[in-house]
Formats: structure tokens, C-alpha cells, sequence
């Protein structure tokens, strides 16, 4: 393909559509490359992903990747958006051209329904059967030529997570003259799929596979092997427990030798750039502002890596619905939907995606719940938070001659925070009216290695994120930091550092009346304020805050190493309590808002969680204060 395709607004829009995980988004990244533009549809908070590609013969086109959609007799936000985009009933959004329809090779029966639904609305569509070394290896034959004369469209056959399966696809865009047809007139004619009959559409779809379709009478034997061990009632939950468990092990295990490279390297930098500038505000800015505050964030980069590429290699290899599926059970007794633990499990990255998926929960008291309680499971911008506390007061040793102590620790605040949103989800199941929760209907896929291409390149966009985050929010956070603790000066003959007669010293000071019964000093206090902004903010503006306000050999040591000389263990206990807890940033109340449709629930949300945050924080201050 060529290296970029033109702008023009003449290029022809062509749109790929499909059930969930058929491999669509894979196939549009395959096509695209870095040529994307991603944001959200007008009014709402579904995400629009456009790309451009040139095919083989040098025709320029936009590609459209559209919510996954089981129908488009819609049911959900997302399917609202394909059924309207396809139909051309968006005022915001042009109607495409074509269609590149994407079915799962392996799961004909459910994706052809779709295929069959298209096929109503008249629109040129070519048919990309994908994950066909899947099927090849599951002893799955399709005739395509046949399925070809039976649908009356184009069938080419794709494998989009290898280099090169998108290549029939593009000879197939080349053969057809998509490119000279005009936009539709008028809205496509969505509203007579209701007239169909389901037991029409499913009746061709039997006749579709049993005239194109040869699959093995016996489903995967290592699939059926292993499912009899991963979703057994007992050893299920046991072998779930024991991954998390090796995850947060992990974290903390394999992270160490990388992020003692960043910390010296950081270090470094600071060191080079103090000995070759006069001393003067300018070097403070960029020592103590800039270095010490980035840096000391993204030392927790390898964390991070490390913790997604578990979750993505889970995700990808099919285990995620089988947890969801024993999962199920308990979230039921507690009043959830069991659709909540894909929005709940999202929420480990981050909240906003995680609120942004209950779209998918039917029932409205569920969706609100799951909203309720995502932000208490323990997303990634905590874990430097975390990591920094845990390695200042937790020994590095093992337990039982197996265990890291560190990562025992890091996965009980993990589970504090699970088993705080089931008790929260009981509590408001009997606050809240009782709906009819949906029962958990999903497909779980046949095992299979992750690939690596895609686990690659989901690590790193998330660590291209984080490092974003450092360089733009985090940073910016930092400088206005770095200003609010030298401005203004200290008087004549003060003794104490500079930062106590600042703008954010008085600020500090001010919170600490409120903070001081759980133990917080004046520091943590200063840092809490810039942390409403993003969670990781702040360990750098206590990297900020305490280099400001130590002098001499205190500074010689790394961060954890001057807070562990500096705070109480109650203090670190407290600290840690407070971020299983508390409100969550001010992104996620906004994403909230957007969702809700008002500030009631995000109010409510915020409210709960700090009185909630500090309850907690003042028994484990002074528990921890007696028994210690």
C-alpha cells in the first residue's frame, strides 16, 4: 500500500461493520496503520474511528470503523450509532458508500444474522470472512465461492492479525467502481427489519451453513478439556484467584530491575543538569518542578506494562468471558447484573472506559449501580500511588520462602477494593428499587495463544498514554505546583523551608484541620489537591513537595526512602486506605456526568466515596496508632 492516502473531501467513505470481537478493529488497523483520526460522535460518548488507505491500484478511501452490533434492531448506545450511521440518518455523519461486513469464520451462525440484516437495506457490501486460520485449524471448512452464489455478494476470505491477510480484501475493493457512487439520496430503509420475522432470518442462516459450512461434529478437545478445570464450581474460582494473584506478584517481582534503570537514569538527569546551571529559580523549576515530579512518576512505567500485558494476554487468549461466567454467580447475590464484570474489569485500567461501557447494561438500576462502584476497583493511575508507599514501609522479602511480601500487599488493596464494591452493590440493591436484572448471555471463544502483534501493540498504546500523561498533564500539574511552593517568599528571618510561607504551605495548612484526625500531614495534603486532576499526580507533587521542603542529606535518598524516614507507618496505612476509597479524579465525575445526564449522580458518586474514604482512614490511623 502507499505511505498515505489524500485528504480530499472527494475520497469515497466506505464503512466495516460486524458482530463484537470478529476481528473488525484488528482488520481496520491492518488496512489504516497510524493513518487514524479517533474521537466521539456528536452528543455522545461512543467513540468514531476514521482511517485512510490507498488500494493496490491507487485508489485513496476513508474507512469508517463502527461500533460492534449484534443487530441492527438495536438495543444498545453503540448499536443506535451503526443502525443510524448506515442508515444515513446522522446529521453529523455522512453515509457511507459501501459496506465491509466482517464475520467471524468460526461463529457463522451468529454473525451471518447480521450479514442477512445488511442485506436488506440495498447497500453495496463486500463480505470478509476472518479468523480463517482459526477455522482451518479447528477442522472448519467453508466454501466461499458457494456462500459467494448463495448471498449474491462479494466473499473474500482474511486473516487481519496477519501481515498480509487484509490483501484479498483490498484486490476485491479494486475490482469493484465503489469509488464513482454518489451518496444516498435519502435514509436506507432501517424500519422494514422489523417486519422480518426472527424465525425467517434464522432458518436461512441454517440453510446458509448447511449448504457453505462443514464444521467437525465435536466442539475444540483442548478447549473442552481445559473448561472442565476453569469453569469447574471450585477449582474455577481457585485457578481465577491464583492468576490475579501471580499478576500482582508480578508487578512487583519483575518490575524491579527496570525500574531501578529509570530511577537511576532520572536521577541522573537531575544531577547533570544541577551541577551545569548557576543555582537560581530557573534550575529549581527544572530540578525540583519538572525532574523530580515527572520522574518520579514515571519510574512506575515498567509496573504498568507489566500489569496490562497480563490482562490483555488474559483477554485475548478467551479466558475473560469464562471469568465472567464465574464470576457471575456471586455478583448476582450481591444485586448485580453479571454484564456488570466487563464494565467492572475495564475499571482496573481506568474508570472512564469502564463507566462508559455499562452502555451495554439493559436494566437501568444495574447500569447505575455498576457506575456507582466502578471507580472502587483499583485502576492503574493508583498504582504508583501504591507502588511508592508500599515499597517506603513494606520490607522487600519473601513469605513462606515463596511469596514477595510487597506483592501480598499490593494484591490485598486490590481485593480491599473488590470487596468494598460487592458490599456497596448489596447496600444500594436494597436502597435502590429492585429491576429484573439481565441474565449473562455471552460466547465463550476456544482457547488460544494471545498474538502478539496486537498484544504488542496494546501495550503500547497504553504505555504511550501514560508516558502522554507524564508529559503533558502530570508536567503542566508540576510546574503550576512548582510556582504555588515559592510564591510567595519567605519573610526576613524565617527559619523554616520556603514552601511552609507559600501559596500551597497555607493551602496545606488549611486542609490539614480537616486531614489531621486521619493522620495526614500538611505535604500529603498539598499533594491531594493536584491529585483531582489525575491520581498518579500525586507522587510527583510530593516528589515536588519534599524536595522543597528538606535540605542536606534528607535529599539524598530516593523518595520512598525520605517518606519512610518522614511519615509514621499509621500515616502510610491511612494514606494507602484513602486511595482504595476516595473520590476518584475530576475526568471520571465529568465522564459520570455525561452519562447520567446531570450532576446528581456524579454528587452522589463523590459524596459517598469521601465519607466513605474518611471513615476508613481514621479506623486504620487509629487502630493501627494503638497497635503499633
Amino acid at each position: 500500500m502507499a505511505a498515505a492516502a489524500p485528504t480530499a473531501t472527494s475520497t469515497p467513505l466506505i464503512a466495516l461493520v460486524g458482530n463484537p470481537n470478529c476481528g473488525k478493529t484488528a482488520l481496520f488497523n491492518r488496512l489504516t496503520g497510524a493513518r487514524q483520526k479517533v474521537g466521539n460522535y456528536a452528543g455522545v460518548t461512543v467513540e468514531r474511528k476514521e482511517g485512510q488507505f490507498i488500494s493496490p491500484k491507487g485508489q485513496p478511501w476513508r474507512l469508517l470503523d463502527l461500533p460492534g452490533a449484534y443487530s441492527l434492531l438495536a438495543a444498545t448506545p453503540d448499536e443506535v450509532i451503526t443502525r443510524d450511521v448506515i442508515a444515513g440518518t446522522r446529521r453529523d455523519e455522512s453515509a457511507p458508500v459501501g459496506l465491509v461486513c466482517v464475520v467471524d469464520a468460526t461463529n457463522l451462525r451468529l454473525n451471518l444474522r447480521m450479514v442477512l440484516e445488511l442485506q436488506t437495506l440495498g447497500v453495496p457490501m463486500v463480505l470478509v470472512i476472518n479468523m480463517m486460520d482459526e477455522a482451518t485449524r479447528r477442522g472448519i471448512r467453508i466454501d466461499t465461492a458457494r456462500l459467494q452464489a448463495e448471498l449474491g455478494m462479494p466473499v473474500v476470505e482474511a486473516v487481519a492479525v496477519r501481515a498480509g491477510g487484509e490483501q484479498a480484501l483490498l484486490a476485491q475493493l479494486d475490482a469493484l467502481d465503489w469509488a464513482d457512487l454518489p451518496a444516498p439520496d435519502g435514509p436506507r430503509p432501517v424500519a422494514r427489519l422489523a417486519e422480518i420475522p426472527v424465525e425467517q432470518t434464522h432458518q436461512r442462516v441454517g440453510q446458509l451453513l448447511a449448504a457453505c459450512v462443514h464444521a467437525p461434529e465435536h466442539a475444540s478437545h483442548f478447549t473442552t478439556t481445559l473448561d472442565r478445570y476453569v469453569l469447574h464450581p471450585i477449582l474455577g474460582p481457585m485457578i481465577l484467584a491464583a492468576l490475579m494473584f501471580l499478576v500482582f506478584q508480578a508487578v512487583f517481582t519483575w518490575a524491579a530491575a527496570p525500574m531501578d534503570l529509570i530511577d537511576a537514569g532520572v536521577g541522573w538527569v537531575g544531577e547533570q543538569v544541577q551541577a551545569r546551571m548557576a543555582d537560581g529559580m530557573l534550575r529549581s523549576l527544572l530540578v525540583d518542578g519538572v525532574i523530580a515530579g515527572a520522574g518520579s512518576v514515571l519510574v512506575f512505567l515498567p509496573q504498568i506494562i507489566i500489569l496490562f500485558a497480563f490482562i490483555l494476554a488474559l483477554e485475548d487468549s478467551g479466558y475473560l468471558p469464562r471469568a465472567a461466567f464465574l464470576l457471575d454467580r456471586i455478583m448476582g447475590s450481591v444485586g448485580l447484573s453479571g454484564r456488570a464484570f466487563i464494565p467492572l474489569l475495564s475499571s482496573f485500567a481506568c474508570a472512564i472506559p469502564g463507566i462508559m461501557a455499562t452502555r451495554t447494561i439493559g436494566q437501568p438500576r444495574d447500569r447505575l449501580v455498576t457506575i456507582l462502584i466502578a471507580p472502587l476497583m483499583t485502576c492503574s493511575a493508583r498504582l504508583p500511588v501504591y507502588a511508592l508507599l508500599i515499597a517506603a514501609f513494606v520490607p522487600s522479602r519473601t513469605v513462606g520462602g515463596l511469596f514477595n511480601l510487597q506483592g501480598l500487599v499490593l494484591f490485598g488493596l486490590y481485593m480491599a477494593g473488590i470487596v468494598s464494591a460487592m458490599v456497596v452493590a448489596l447496600v444500594l440493591k436494597r436502597v435502590l428499587k429492585q429491576g429484573n436484572s439481565q441474565p449473562l448471555l455471552m460466547e465463550l471463544p476456544d482457547y488460544h495463544w494471545p498474538h502478539w502483534r496486537d498484544l504488542l501493540l496494546g501495550l503500547w498504546e497504553r504505555g504511550s498514554t501514560f508516558v502522554r500523561r507524564v508529559g503533558t498533564t502530570i508536567l503542566s500539574l508540576m510546574v503550576m505546583l512548582w510556582f504555588l511552593s515559592n510564591f510567595p517568599a519567605p519573610p526576613d528571618g524565617a527559619t523554616g523551608p520556603a514552601i511552609q510561607y507559600s501559596i500551597a504551605g497555607m493551602m496545606g495548612r488549611a486542609l490539614e484541620v480537616v486531614f489531621a484526625p486521619i493522620g495526614f500531614t500538611w505535604q500529603i495534603c498539598i499533594a491531594l489537591v493536584p491529585g483531582l486532576a489525575a491520581r498518579e499526580v500525586a507522587v510527583a507533587a510530593l516528589g515536588t513537595v519534599y524536595s522543597l521542603s528538606q535540605s542536606g542529606d534528607e535529599l539524598s535518598g530516593a523518595l520512598a526512602q525520605l517518606l519512610s524516614q518522614t511519615w509514621s507507618l499509621p500515616t502510610a496505612l491511612s494514606l494507602l486506605t484513602w486511595y482504595v476509597y476516595a473520590p476518584q479524579c475530576l475526568p471520571t465525575l465529568m465522564v459520570v456526568r455525561r452519562e447520567t445526564n446531570g450532576w446528581k449522580v456524579p454528587l452522589m458518586l463523590a459524596g459517598y466515596l469521601f465519607t466513605l474514604a474518611y471513615l476508613a482512614c481514621f479506623i486504620v490511623y487509629h487502630v493501627a496508632s494503638w497497635w503499633l
